[in-house]
């Protein structure tokens, strides 16, 4: 058994060594199932820097470089590590720390404890990478080199000094990494789905937690504790998004010029998108609720619309599925619904056509899950180019799903008040939208019910725990408000100002 590798605290899960050992062993046998790929090229990989705050002495928390992650699981800034395919064997190459380090950091490591540490056949300096890379005779390096389809930046590529000394060929490894990411495997799975059960039970505190007056960034923090006290999840996967009343319908709210600020209202909607990250593995969760912890006819005729498309979604999931295909499935029952609902009028067909859905659903259904929140892969080869057409052309993926792949699945309903009068102003959607009747919804932000899937052999797995019913929500905040939440407003009795 691979001993351990990463545990924070007995209370949180423990990783082993061999998951990464694993991710090798694939890596391997898919760039030796290449025949462009010389079977004595050696993989070289580098890893995340260590970055001060601009000009300062101030160090951020550091997170390893992706690939790197998936491929050595190395938690220490400056790496560098290789596979030799002729061989299989594994190479680390770890800076060389001034003993001062030892004052200011702590424990200086040995290559030996690096060895043991992560499992690899051979650990020397970053200054010897030439050297002990010229004593494997490789004809060729294979250093990492590719855009990620999602953000539509390059990777990090290997260089250093002498690399001239090489052959190096980037043009084959990052198709074959990606593609090894895309799917994972039962070691991976088992980390994501301990990230969903701390991510979704801090959510559910959250829920619990939640009073008119509270900030919405006292909610982001309530998250976070849990997930850190409770779960060793010291990194969010992605900027929290704690959006109320009209910011609901701000997609990625939470950012620096609209973080998380607004005091939450009663008889807000509230739709909370956040999700932790434990060892490098993302989750990512939303969930929609009132503030007041009962919902009004309106929330909850637009909540059980999405929750209608997720689960349609849910259920059709499963390999050779287009993942384009369950996103228009979702698209039209909402269109149905809001149809029924006396929202829409006129033809579905018609309606889809027009992409009248993109108007109340300005995103995608979801995207690849990993240790990236927005994974890699999305158009690696396997789908066609982006269609073009308003909806379609934000999904983050269009592959035909496969066993082994984790996505997430969130519809959602907003009420984008740019959106909105774009479609006033554009008659092929205008004759679509009852006006007396969606005006009222103007002010009332979105609603997202977001869950993250395990696509099985047969069907999808559910790795997200929160409740999802209208009843299901309002019995968790119900428990929730027997209890004394204190937060500062009951406190602070006169806000403290800078007279200039």
């Amino acid at each position: 058994m691979s001993k351990s590798l990463f545990q924070l605290g007995a209370h949180t899960l423990h990783i082993p060594a061999g998951v990464h050992k694993l991710n090798r062993q694939r890596l391997i046998q898919s760039l030796k199932n290449d025949s462009a790929v010389a079977s004595n090229a050696v993989v070289l990989l580098v890893g995340g820097k260590g970055q001060n705050l601009y000009d300062t002495d101030v160090e951020s928390v550091f997170r390893q470089e992706s690939y790197f992650h998936w491929t050595f699981g190395v938690r220490e800034p400056d790496f560098y590590g290789a596979i030799d395919l002729a061989t299989g064997k594994s190479y680390l190459f770890a800076p060389k720390l001034d003993e001062v380090y030892a004052i200011w950091m702590g424990k200086l490591y040995t290559l030996e404890d690096f060895r043991n540490r992560y499992e690899v056949d051979e650990v020397a300096h970053t200054e010897q990478l030439a050297d002990v890379l010229s004593g494997l005779k490789a004809s060729t390096l294979l250093t990492l080199k590719g855009t990620n389809t999602d953000s539509n930046l390059e990777t990090l590529e290997a260089t250093f000094a002498g690399i001239d000394r090489f052959t190096v060929d980037n043009s084959v490894l990052h198709s074959h990494i990606a593609e090894c990411r895309v799917i994972k495997t039962p070691q991976e799975l088992e980390i994501m789905r301990y990230t969903n059960k701390v991510s979704s039970e801090a959510h559910i505190e959250v829920m619990k937690s939640i009073r008119p007056g509270m900030t919405e960034y006292q909610l982001e923090s309530i998250f976070k504790h849990y997930c850190y006290y409770n779960g060793g999840a010291r990194h969010m996967s992605y900027t929290c998004i704690c959006g109320s009343g009209e910011n609901g319908a701000v997609l990625h709210y939470g950012h620096a010029g609209a973080p998380n600020e607004k005091t939450v209202e009663d008889g807000d909607m509230c739709l909370f998108d956040m999700g932790c990250e434990y060892y490098c593995y993302s989750s990512d969760i939303t969930c929609s609720f009132p503030a007041n912890g009962k919902f009004t006819p309106d929330q909850k005729l637009i909540y059980e619309i999405v929750l209608k498309a997720n689960r349609a979604v849910l259920k059709a999931a499963k390999p050779g599925v287009s993942w384009k295909e369950m996103h228009l499935l979702a698209e039209r029952i909402e269109l149905e619904e809001l149809v029924k609902n006396g929202l829409l009028q006129g033809d579905i067909e018609e309606m889809m056509a027009a992409r009248l859905g993109f108007i109340f659903m300005p995103h995608g259904l979801g995207h690849l899950l990993g240790i990236d929140v927005h994974d890699v892969g999305g158009y690696l080869g396997h789908c066609p180019e982006r269609d073009p057409l308003p909806g379609l052309r934000q999904l983050r993926t269009c592959r035909t799903l496969q066993a082994g792949m984790v996505l997430t699945i969130e519809p959602g309903l907003y009420f984008v008040e740019a959106q909105l009068k774009r479609a006033k102003a554009d008659p092929k959607l205008a004759r679509f939208i009852r006006w007396e009747n969606i005006d009222r919804f103007r002010s009332f932000g979105g609603v997202r019910i977001e869950d993250d899937v395990a696509i099985t052999e047969d069907g999808a797995e559910l790795l997200t725990t929160v409740p999802r019913s209208v009843e299901e929500i309002e019995a968790v905040m119900a428990e929730g408000r027997k209890r004394t939440v204190d937060f500062p407003q009951q406190t602070i009795t006169a806000p403290v100002t800078v007279s200039l």
